[in-house]
């Protein structure tokens, strides 16, 4: 625990901005003397209690309720002190004021400072005071920020499973389970004669075997939660005209982007968060993909091109639009003109900068312009294709079931549970441990001191998700990422 750990805390809690209240927290050791004189008296514990906030002169401030919360009884395993005011950003900064100043003033009985030390806290340090003191466990102290920046209400339905500890309850579940066969290894060491025959005995092998199938489903269900506290970003791309602003508004339900005739209209990168099925989609529309050295093409669409390039490197999932009724048909000025910029060449362009893994879903557009028989020639490509009309909105669901389906969503949303991408990288780095584990305990001659290793580092890369193995640099990261008071 560092030095700083052991400073007292005070913190306007509420979000910024006027609200009918606004919470100040004090969190420390032996926190009674600012109590008495922050609200004149005593306090019962863990009991509201409704009365006036004087400043240094005794001219009251607000009046609101004070609650007390002493050690080990409180959210940060410390003594706690809650004045709920009114939501007045001024009057919230006058009792901040306030907090501090009277931690400074010596208390009558003791003729010492009230509180020395009191400092604002820094952001996530009420969270961090929660986990250092075992109140909560890492995962679980993630999973508040999480429930507090959720975007739809699956994300935040599973970001409270993983407050409640049903992540850390399965991790602590799997940790069981390899601790016990690494004793069983490990006690092995010092009976080297009878080494095999007591790992057969005790079944070491189908032991194993079900930790990694544990293992599989919990990382299935940690994956599908990293989707829903990331989200997805999904790039529309394309020749100009199109469709992508169209598609971009049909799926936000909104008019966002500019839909006009004249190719080019849209310059610039234009954002949304949407929803699927709870699961929180980033879509961007992006410039109109064409030969920036066409004429008419100026130096703002040159910008706006070269930043769709950049937007479409960086997805996890495109939506290729094509346009029906240009298929087979010269009816793009620039392709009659002579000049490559078609479909073909996006295609290829995409192969060459996109990783393999990210998929490109082909969305053939204007369906309600063209026979069905055009539909039909149109998506022989082999690929994920969907025929839609952004228009009238046909085929618009299964574009969004498509999506979905490409970018690894499977899970029904109760039997998910909030994660992030350092748990999902663990579980992976357990799973690697677990195959070198199994092929060493298959082996007709095991080296069972590197068995024992590969399930040591199981264990350590399982154990950093609760917390129990985490560097201090890393709590640092994860808590400065809280908004202050939390």
């Amino acid at each position: 625990m560092l030095a700083r750990h052991l400073d007292p805390i005070v913190a306007i809690t509420t979000a910024p901005g006027r609200g009918a209240v606004g919470i100040v927290r004090i969190s420390g050791k032996d926190i009674t003397p600012i109590v008495k004189a922050l609200c004149g008296r005593s306090l019962a514990p863990r009991q509201a209690t409704y009365l006036p906030f004087p400043d240094e002169q005794g001219q009251v401030i607000d009046q609101g309720l004070a609650l007390y919360f002493p050690s080990p009884h409180s959210f940060t395993g410390e003594d706690v002190l809650e004045i709920q005011a009114h939501g007045g950003p001024v009057v919230l900064q006058l009792l901040l004021a306030r907090c501090l100043q009277a931690a400074g003033e010596t208390d009558e009985m003791t003729g010492l400072q009230r509180l020395a030390g009191l400092r604002v806290a820094q952001p996530g340090e009420f969270s961090e005071r929660a986990f250092l003191n075992d109140k909560i466990d890492l995962a679980q102290a993630e999973a508040i920020a999480d429930l507090i920046d959720a975007s739809t209400e699956t994300a935040a339905r599973s970001a409270a499973r993983s407050l409640s500890g049903e992540f850390s309850n399965e991790v602590q579940a799997l940790l069981d389970k390899l601790v016990h066969l690494r004793m069983l290894v490990e006690a092995t060491l010092d009976f080297p004669e009878e080494d095999i025959d007591f790992l057969k005995q005790a079944d070491a092998s189908g032991q194993l075997q079900r930790l990694q199938s544990t293992l599989a489903n919990v990382m299935q269900r940690a994956t599908q939660g990293a989707i829903l506290r990331e989200g997805i970003k999904v790039v529309i791309a394309g020749q100009p005209n199109a469709g992508k602003s169209s598609l971009l508004n049909a799926l936000a339900g909104v008019e966002l982007a500019i839909v006009t005739p004249i190719a080019g209209t849209t310059r610039d990168k234009v954002s949304q968060l949407i929803q699927i099925d709870g699961v929180p989609l980033h879509v961007v529309d992006t410039a109109g993909l064409r030969d920036s050295h066409l004429p008419g093409v100026d130096e703002v669409e040159k910008i706006g091109i070269a930043r769709a390039w950049g937007e479409i490197e960086s997805a996890d999932a495109v939506l290729f639009l094509h346009d029906l009724t240009r298929q087979n048909t010269p009816a793009d000025p620039d392709i009659a003109a002579g000049y490559r910029c078609g479909d073909e060449v996006i295609q290829r362009a995409l192969a060459d900068k996109l990783p393999k893994a990210t998929p490109v879903i082909d969305v053939w557009n204007k369906s309600d312009s063209v026979p069905a028989d055009v539909h039909a020639a149109a998506i022989t490509s082999g690929r994920t294709s969907v025929v839609i009309s952004a228009k009238t909105g046909a085929g618009l669901q299964k574009l969004r079931q498509q999506l979905l389906q490409v970018v690894g969503w499977q899970s029904a949303p109760e039997g998910v549970f909030m994660a992030r991408e350092r748990h999902v990288q663990a579980l992976h780095k357990v799973d690697s441990q677990l195959r070198r584990a199994a092929k060493q305990l298959s082996a007709r001659q095991p080296a069972l001191d590197l068995l024992a290793e590969d399930l040591r580092q199981a264990q350590r890369a399982l154990s950093q998700i609760t917390g129990e193995f985490t560097p201090d640099d890393l709590l640092g990261e994860i808590f400065s990422k809280f908004c202050i008071g939390k």
